[in-house]
């Protein structure tokens, strides 16, 4: 599904919070979802800004839609922060990244305990510069008690190197003896993937206009809802997250025929 939304005013915003938030069976919320979050750089042209500030305020964002996520009850969310891609950019572009990411990593690491958020991050994490690995791990450490809802990051994650990297494991596995081919079924390689323990994700947002997945958790969304809309990353408001799970609740859900309700 694919929904435009124009500027509206606080009021009515606020009003048509109001309104879903009603209508919203809390039975029927989404367990985990997963947010595609596109359009920093195009919102940050459209008002004569750098791409850097683009990002910096699509921060704000990720700050509206947690609090949203976490009163709704979701479990999870998990944000497509940087993909494998990603390194192709301009290297003043991902310099600024890395640092705008540590830098909100240690603003924002006790208001997330404060709040009972669990952060953790997956991806190929080995791969980040050491600033970034640290930071991760300081906040992983000093959350990972919490169960109020958790805040996966996918970071230098890229779908097709994470099942190429889950084969590799398999291999050496296989190779060593641990595991039999014809044992290997979809709950064994799922087993080998960047976050295991994490149930697939029930729906999947993209913002800023584009339809497509770009790589991102392409094992995981096999049967997720797909939702799209042409707001860019920095507008999205609680609002958008809502409009978003009563589209999940409208839909029919069949997994191979089954009526999922």
């Amino acid at each position: 599904m694919r929904t435009t939304t124009g500027y509206d005013a606080p009021g009515d915003l606020a009003q048509r919070e109001a309104l879903l938030r009603a209508a919203l069976d809390p039975l029927r919320i989404p367990r985990h979802v997963a947010i595609i979050m596109d359009g920093n750089g195009r919102w940050a042209e459209i008002r004569g800004l750098s791409r850097v500030e683009g990002h910096r305020a699509g921060r704000e964002a990720i700050r509206r839609t947690l609090e949203a996520a976490r009163e709704c009850g979701i479990e999870i969310l998990t944000l497509y922060a940087f993909s494998t891609e990603n390194w192709r950019r301009p290297p003043q572009e991902v310099q600024a990244l890395m640092d705008l990411l540590v830098e909100t990593l240690g603003r924002e690491a006790e208001e997330l305990h404060r709040n009972g958020v669990r952060f953790r991050a997956s991806g190929l994490l080995d791969e980040m510069p050491g600033a970034v690995r640290a930071a991760l791990d300081q906040v992983v450490a000093l959350t990972c008690r919490n169960t109020a809802i958790t805040l996966n990051l996918a970071l230098n994650y890229g779908g097709r190197r994470e099942l190429t990297e889950a084969a590799r494991r398999l291999a050496r596995a296989a190779a060593a003896g641990h595991v039999r081919p014809e044992d290997i079924t979809e709950e064994v390689l799922g087993r080998f993937l960047f976050a295991p323990d994490l149930p697939d994700p029930d729906l999947l947002i993209r913002t800023g206009g584009e339809q497509r997945l770009s790589n991102f958790l392409l094992w995981q969304v096999a049967y997720a809802e797909l939702y799209f809309t042409d707001v860019h990353w920095p507008d999205f408001q609680k609002v958008h997250l809502l409009e978003a799970i009563a589209s999940f609740q409208a839909r029919d859900r069949r997994f191979g025929g089954l009526d999922c309700g």
